[in-house]
């Protein structure tokens, strides 16, 4: 089998990546969902003014996540969709710089959902 053999084509990439990033988006929405319902755990056994208040910074840290992700996953739908219907647009700058914006997104916020769970968890860890 010869390396040369193998073609890589600009969309197949693109729907590569994409995908990837959907599937990823899948994860942090599961990942958050479990975060949330751990932060529910802790907060009805443990009901001092200190622990609630910051029990509900985290709480909107995570519903602020959960509408990011939905509005990445959008717009990674809509641009896949878009090549679909139009396989020539990979070639539009318009659309490679949205490209380009999107994964500068994803890789944005693979490390602040990272960050936010590192700290829920040492947060937890600390306070029990």
């Amino acid at each position: 089998n010869n390396m040369s053999d193998i073609v890589i084509s600009k969309p197949g990439q693109f729907n590569y990546e994409n995908r990837s990033w959907i599937r990823l988006l899948e994860f942090f929405k599961q990942e958050n969902t479990m975060l949330k319902n751990r932060l529910a755990e802790v907060v009805d056994q443990k009901a001092d003014r200190d622990f609630l208040a910051l029990a509900e910074q985290f709480q909107n840290k995570f519903i602020v996540k959960d509408e990011f992700i939905d509005e990445l996953r959008h717009d990674i739908n809509k641009q896949l969709e878009e090549i679909v219907v139009n396989p020539d647009r990979l070639t539009d700058q318009k659309l490679l710089k949205n490209h380009q914006k999107l994964r500068n997104e994803m890789v944005y916020f693979e490390k602040e959902f990272t960050s936010l769970r590192n700290e829920f968890n040492k947060y937890l860890s600390d306070y029990i």
